[in-house]
């Protein structure tokens, strides 16, 4: 049984449950965490996953009213068919929830992407993979960094590097990026540089005077820069006196193939996003993290990706560092080598059957 309910896991069960239905009858349970149809339908047609065998449709909520409706509804779901393991991606709310629900019916979890932390404990997410990683049987992760971090808090069992399932789905999806459309439909000229923008975390969000220092930064961005909106962001601006600089073109959510090709063609990634972080090293175009630590710390190490937070200082030194800079990086050996699922299938075989 695999559960999945946000953008980013519906990215990261692609390449996995085409590899899993060779060997396992797989049930689909969309749990509905995120319930706008750009950001759940689309993706599901454009990754081609199969129609969810059963949706939970939670929608939105606090963390623990999200959380425990998950609880509530997929505890009747797991009972019903009592599979002989349960695959979560990542650290959402439906991570945890399916976690904790399967440990607590002694199911066996296996966790793709185990093994990541910020140290940052205000972040839901961490504390959520936190939990995931020592419910789980089974822990598959993308880096040396994320075994190392298993490690040191005492998990070592059935612990496997197998690189990133998403860098899988980036790989399998170069083809299909063209970008005619979605330029067109953001006011772009055929050669017009620009850059990339995502928000969505919380902590950015939802504090009003960090929200405005990261519009404030980049009023310095000399190019337009793409921003398709969150609908959760959207509303916070909306509702709030926070000006946009007139430098942003907002448009609506974008589908992953998309997203992938304002990545692929952007000058540089401007992003608070985990997924998006990763995305953009694979397509070998820098990126700058609104965020004042991240989980992905090869990118890091190899000078994909700069940290800023909301320090006015560092953007503009990344800002300028990165324009000078021919903008594509070789990222071949980031995190695998784009077989992370056949791996992940091959392992599961043996534990399973």
């Amino acid at each position: 049984m695999t559960i999945i309910g946000a953008r980013p896991q519906f990215i990261k069960s692609a390449p996995v449950s085409k590899q899993l239905k060779k060997h396992f009858e797989e049930i689909l349970v969309h749990t509905g965490q995120h319930y706008d149809k750009n950001m759940s339908k689309f993706f599901f047609d454009e990754l081609q996953l199969k129609k969810p065998d059963y949706n939970l449709n939670v929608g939105s909520g606090s963390h623990a009213e999200q959380t425990a409706n998950i609880m509530i509804k997929l505890e009747k779901v797991i009972k019903k068919n009592f599979p002989d393991l349960i695959i979560v991606y990542g650290d959402t709310n439906s991570t945890l929830a399916g976690s904790l629900v399967g440990a607590k019916l002694n199911i066996p979890i296996a966790h793709i992407e185990a093994g990541l932390r910020s140290y940052n404990k205000c972040m839901p997410e961490e504390l959520n993979r936190i939990c995931t990683d020592h419910y789980s049987k089974i822990l598959f992760c993308p880096g040396k960094v994320a075994v190392n971090n298993l490690k040191k808090e005492g998990i070592t069992k059935n612990v496997f590097l197998v690189g990133d399932v998403m860098k899988d789905a980036v790989l399998q999806n170069m083809e299909r990026i063209n970008s005619k459309t979605i330029r067109k439909r953001c006011n772009l000229k055929t050669d017009e540089e620009y850059y990339f923008f995502t928000l969505h975390r919380q902590e950015n969000t939802d504090n009003l005077e960090r929200l405005s220092k990261i519009f404030n930064m980049l009023r310095l961005a000399k190019l337009k820069i793409i921003f398709p909106i969150h609908p959760r962001t959207r509303k916070i601006i909306t509702n709030s006196s926070i000006k946009v600089p007139e430098n942003i073109f907002i448009t609506e959510p974008v589908s992953y193939i998309e997203s992938l090709s304002l990545q692929k063609n952007a000058r540089i990634v401007i992003t608070d996003s985990g997924g998006v972080q990763k995305e953009a090293c694979f397509l070998g175009v820098p990126c700058i993290t609104l965020r004042d630590e991240t989980e992905w710390i090869e990118t890091i190490k190899r000078g994909y990706n700069t940290i800023v937070g909301t320090d006015f200082k560092k953007f503009k030194k990344a800002l300028e560092k990165y324009s000078e800079k021919d903008k594509y990086f070789n990222s071949n050996k980031l995190y695998g080598n784009g077989k992370a699922a056949e791996k992940i299938v091959r392992i599961l075989r043996k534990k399973i059957l």
